[in-house]
């Protein structure tokens, strides 16, 4: 939430690497990319996450800071194509 994409871009692939079922870094990883301009990646990213479930963009009632869990939808819908 400290908008150093770069730097979590290795963590959340280590973690999709080491727990390939789990959701969630998927959708943080797309969001990552997204905002790094590498539009392709996070779709390709986002079609990953379609394989593992259908909910791409999550509830997110777990960021209780509203200005986190907004960067963290927007950069979701900025993956999907969406305009934010």
């Amino acid at each position: 939430m400290s908008r150093r994409f770069a730097e979590a871009v290795p963590k959340m692939l280590l973690a999709i690497q080491e727990d390939p079922g789990f959701s969630q870094p998927y959708r943080y990883l797309a969001a990552c990319y997204a905002y790094m301009g590498r539009l392709d990646d996070a779709r390709a990213i986002v079609e990953r996450l379609r394989a593992i479930t259908a909910v791409v963009i999550p509830d997110a009632g777990n960021l209780r800071n509203v200005q986190h869990r907004e960067l963290f939808l927007s950069g979701l819908r900025l993956a999907m194509g969406e305009t934010t």
